[in-house]
């Protein structure tokens, strides 16, 4: 693989564990456990597309599409964001 596609695809990696990890804290006490479960999908996702790469040689340009498309799945809806206007849901 060339260095600077590799790099580009490490960078799409990088770049779709962040996504999966940078979620809108939630608004209030009552939104943290619906916050949690999609954080815990998000980051077991993240795990799994690390574990591709690192334990079994994937190429990271594979598992950052594959990441993106469980994120897809696990969108940071069902809960109130903090900084949303009062009453305003997600």
């Amino acid at each position: 693989m060339h260095d600077r596609t590799a790099t580009n695809e490490l960078r799409g990696l990088l770049a779709a564990i962040r996504e999966a990890l940078d979620i809108p804290y939630p608004a209030t006490v009552g939104d943290t456990e619906a916050h949690a479960q999609i954080l815990s999908d998000r980051v077991m996702h993240a795990r799994i597309a690390l574990e591709n790469v690192l334990d079994r040689g994937n190429d990271p340009g594979w598992s950052a599409d594959y990441l993106r498309a469980r994120l897809t799945e696990h969108p940071p809806t069902g809960y109130r964001h903090w900084g949303t206007a009062r009453g305003e849901g997600q």
